[in-house]
């Protein structure tokens, strides 16, 4: 059963280090995140586990070692094997070190940004069933909000990014479940899969949902959000 989740975007820049003099754009987004997650950990649960979007599904080991080199720094995360982990996924674990969490168990589990809804719900239900989990989703919202966000200008991006920060606020798995896949790869909402797997996970169990950010400083959607269950 799920017990708690947080939702965070996955843009590189979130690691200062990487935005170096526009670090300080992203710094209430960091914070919104570092609340989101540090919410999640506060929570009891048997398993930790962490959902990102990524061009094939696959389960990563909590040992598997993620690389923020082909984005200009190898900052590295997890074990000192190759880096397999997807940049949602590496971002996620950056996230939990930065959390200090560095000994909780987790999983690191990848969806296919085009997974059919049916498998993302499937997915997030197997995830949870048989223990206690809390989950952290990395996904992004539409990159077509502007003029010079990378998919350019839709207005479509609009009302679409609005619904899924209604859902997340109001802790509407209903919503997120029913977010439209083609045009969401039309708006190239990057972390539509990922929130169809929270959406399987949480099932018919009630939440109470905090919108801690909803921003779009390049014309990408980003979202920062802790779900509580209220069982």
């Amino acid at each position: 059963m799920l017990v708690a989740a947080a939702v965070c975007p996955h843009p590189p820049l979130i690691v200062p280090e990487l935005a170096g003099a526009a670090a300080g754009e992203l710094d209430d987004l960091r914070a919104a995140c570092a609340t989101a997650v540090g919410s999640l950990l506060a929570v009891e649960h048997d398993l930790l586990v962490v959902v990102g979007g990524a061009d094939t599904t696959r389960e990563h080991g909590p040992r598997s070692a993620g690389s923020l080199h082909p984005w200009g720094l190898d900052i590295r995360v997890g074990g000192q094997g190759a880096p397999v982990l997807p940049l949602s996924l590496t971002i996620g674990h950056w996230l939990l070190d930065r959390a200090q969490a560095r000994d909780v168990a987790a999983l690191f589990q990848a969806v296919a940004f085009e997974a059919d809804p049916a498998a993302c719900l499937a997915l997030g239900a197997e995830l949870v069933a048989g223990r206690r989990v809390a989950m952290l989703v990395m996904a992004d919202g539409s990159a077509c909000l502007t003029e010079k966000a990378p998919g350019y200008l839709d207005p479509a991006a609009r009302p679409y990014n609005d619904l899924i920060a209604g859902a997340l606020a109001g802790a509407d798995a209903g919503v997120l479940a029913g977010l439209d896949p083609v045009l969401g790869a039309r708006l190239w909402v990057a972390g539509r899969a990922a929130l169809q797997v929270l959406a399987g996970a949480a099932g018919a169990d009630r939440f109470e949902g905090r919108l801690l950010s909803d921003t779009a400083p390049y014309g990408v959607g980003y979202f920062a959000a802790s779900w509580a269950s209220v069982r």
